[in-house]
């Protein structure tokens, strides 16, 4: 496995990594919350025309908000991708409510998590529980998200994770579903490609997308971090040489800069794009995909679209 440098800049002659880099700045997707969505007058001044908004239902929150938000996005011509967590919802009927709100206001993809709580609701324990339910071949979504880890997850070992979303992709497979995963944020590009090439061959073509901090102050990035369970990444990152800049400010530069090295040097790879949680408010990362991505005249919407069959 070839080990990268997050910090290693490109040849000013390498234009393929140049351009590679710029389209996954262009293409990567933004989570958002409903009140930052809501609150935003001037969303598509923003964000280009087609970007994937990935919606949270905040554990305090209610339905209806990632609802209002969904249709707004729509509505400006972005593309709302909801979590719908599994341990939230009371009931069955409760989680088929969900879904066909969200299916009759024109959502048509998902993100299916667990949840942050550590409570259970009512029937669904897990996303596996979700899927086992059938309700979400009722409805016909263009696609469903799943999150994965890199960093680990305090309630499961690496292996149990790694078979879980081999069963997430057997279940694509036997249903036609369009799957993608998309990870939470990490600090270290190592650690993702470790866990790229941990999966051997359980994706096999379901595209990957990696999460990652947008520009913020580190003191806020290792409060997330914290909360997130990515607490280890972040020490890891502390201790690199030059860290001391680093307890100014954090940017995804030099993290998108190791990850195409990476997909340059294997062309197979499953990562696809990039995601950023924008800790640093919307409009802070807003500006950062504007700056590093060149044109923004491209057409957009090629994420989260692979067929499993």
């Amino acid at each position: 496995m070839k080990l990268v440098s997050d910090t290693q800049p490109f040849s000013a002659r390498d234009e393929e990594a140049i351009a590679r880099m710029q389209a996954l700045v262009r293409w990567a997707s933004i989570e958002a919350t409903p009140r930052q969505i809501l609150a935003q007058e001037h969303l598509p001044d923003l964000l280009p025309r087609g970007t994937c908004v990935y919606v949270p239902f905040l554990p305090k929150g209610e339905f209806s908000d990632t609802l209002r938000a969904c249709r707004h996005l729509l509505n400006v011509g972005m593309q709302p991708i909801p979590h719908v967590p599994a341990r939230m919802a009371e009931s069955r009927g409760q989680l088929r409510d969900w879904l066909s709100q969200l299916n009759e206001s024109g959502v048509d993809r998902l993100l299916l998590i667990a949840g942050d709580s550590d409570a259970i609701a009512g029937p669904f324990p897990d996303t596996l529980a979700v899927l086992e339910s059938g309700l979400l071949a009722q409805f016909q979504f263009h696609g469903i998200g799943v999150a994965a880890h890199p960093d680990g997850h305090p309630m499961a070992d690496r292996a149990t994770l790694i078979q879980a979303l081999g069963i997430k992709r057997e279940y694509a497979r036997t249903t036609s579903t369009r799957l993608w995963v998309v990870t939470q944020f990490t600090f270290d590009a190592n650690v993702v490609i470790d866990w790229l090439q941990s999966l051997g061959d359980i994706l096999e073509e379901v595209p990957v997308y990696i999460g990652m901090a947008g520009p913020t102050r580190v003191k806020t990035l290792i409060a997330y971090a914290a909360q997130c369970g990515v607490g280890a990444s972040a020490r890891l990152m502390l201790r690199r040489p030059g860290s001391a800049k680093l307890l100014r400010a954090w940017s995804p530069d030099g993290m998108v800069r190791a990850l195409v090295q990476y997909c340059l040097d294997n062309p197979d790879t499953l990562l696809r794009g990039i995601h950023l949680f924008p800790f640093g408010g919307l409009r802070q990362s807003a500006q950062w995909i504007q700056e590093h991505s060149g044109s923004v005249e491209d057409q957009r919407g090629q994420f989260h679209e692979s067929s499993v069959q």
